[in-house]
């Protein structure tokens, strides 16, 4: 790599592109109430659908998961050398803008669970991998109707494919992908817990 101030530029860029949240913004347009005070306290996706209704959540998750991608795109164009054929500036910029995300310097740092925007990130480096896993956890969601387990299931088993497929090997890759499944795991604790005392709520449950 070149130049590692670019790099630096990157991940600064990234990180303020994951902390612009989309469902604050969709629940302050829109008359919502504030998502840190109702239901799971998250300003994801999930949150915003249960409080505010499908639709809200869909332009949530959409808006979520293109700031993943526009901020992938930006560090592929600072920093395009490659590693096994992806950018080291979209792997960079895809770790944070998820801990934008996650942890939002605009928002208190009380942010989303990554998911939307990790989903984003996971299209934008390895789009196969992506749909693949995509499509279990819609299947999986459909079964079990636990969004938790879901998410948590699309980053791990998106990780278990980049170590076994298609990173060949690269510790980095392999770390950057368990990093991302890392983050949501942790961002998940609550839910862990109540999936353990089967308290966790139901996908069109409303939150009690």
């Amino acid at each position: 790599m070149n130049n590692p101030l670019m790099l630096v530029l990157t991940c600064v860029i990234a990180y303020l592109i994951g902390s612009v949240s989309a469902g604050i913004i969709t629940s302050r347009v829109f008359h919502g109430p504030d998502l840190h005070t109702v239901g799971s306290k998250s300003s994801g996706a999930t949150n915003v659908q249960r409080t505010m209704g499908w639709k809200y959540g869909i332009i949530t998750l959409l808006g979520d998961a293109l700031k993943g991608v526009l901020a992938c795109w930006i560090g592929s164009l600072l920093v395009p050398d490659p590693i096994e054929g992806v950018s080291i500036g979209a792997l960079a910029a895809g770790l944070f803008v998820t801990i934008g995300h996650n942890w939002p310097v605009f928002f208190g740092f009380k942010g989303g669970k990554g998911v939307a925007t990790g989903c984003g990130v996971m299209l934008f480096v390895y789009p196969i991998p992506a749909l693949i896993c995509i499509g279990l956890t819609i299947v999986l969601i459909a079964i079990l109707r636990y969004v938790s387990v879901g998410s948590m299931f699309l980053l791990t088993s998106y990780a278990l494919l980049v170590t076994f497929w298609t990173s060949h090997g690269n510790p980095w890759i392999i770390a950057w992908a368990w990093a991302l499944a890392l983050m949501c795991i942790i961002r998940h604790r609550a839910n862990i817990n109540r999936l353990i005392h089967h308290s966790e709520n139901k996908l069109g449950k409303k939150k009690e």
